[in-house]
């Protein structure tokens, strides 16, 4: 049986969605170093050359997902929303793309490698926009808005970073909508009581 032309022009863009998305998983459990090119073929159910044909490789790969990440936070990181929010949406965010939020945490745990430099552009940028929020009363003048960003990162974080400890402590599912919503609202109440 013979496809339709629209449907044979759609097929890289479903094969580039498979390797992506099998790509986030293998990242996710593995890390950069870890991860292998054959496995995330294998996982999208596609030969290997066509990671290198669509993304140039394994790094090309991965900064292609990190790119999604990107696409991701300007869906749920409103600057016009108060502080609370704003770091509750990241925790929603965490909670629903665990993969993605993996790949910062095995970027932090592999030693020696350097930053990205638009990464620490964007980083710099939070950082001014935390200290005109500061500046407007959203927290004290005495926290350094560079610390916070550190602190709520690592709140943001914490059900991918430390799962055992969201289990012993809560005794819910770290992966759950569940865990992922209260945590959320308790994360919101606490970025909250900063305000002076």
């Amino acid at each position: 049986m013979r496809r339709a032309p629209e449907e044979k022009q759609r097929d890289p863009e479903r094969t580039r969605a498979r390797i992506l998305d099998a790509a986030v998983a293998e990242f996710g459990a593995k890390g950069f170093a870890g991860a292998r090119v054959s496995e995330i073929a294998a996982r999208a159910g596609v030969n290997k050359q066509l990671i290198s044909y669509y993304f140039g490789g394994k790094e090309g790969l991965y900064k292609e997902l990190t790119g999604r990440w990107q696409g991701e936070e300007s869906a749920f990181a409103d600057r016009a929303a108060s502080l609370a929010e704003l770091v509750a949406g990241y925790v929603r965010a965490n909670s629903a793309h665990r993969d993605l939020g993996k790949l910062m945490v095995w970027e932090g745990l592999t030693e020696g490698v350097p930053a990205d430099p638009a990464f620490v552009e964007d980083v710099r940028r939070n950082v001014a926009e935390l200290g005109r929020r500061g500046g407007q009363g959203e927290f004290p003048g005495e926290v350094d808005p560079g610390m916070l960003l550190v602190a709520c990162f690592a709140m943001a974080a914490a059900g991918v970073s430390f799962p055992q400890l969201v289990q012993a402590a809560t005794g819910l599912d770290p992966a759950s909508a569940e865990f992922g919503e209260r945590y959320a609202e308790q994360v919101a109440l606490i970025v909250d009581r900063l305000r002076p």
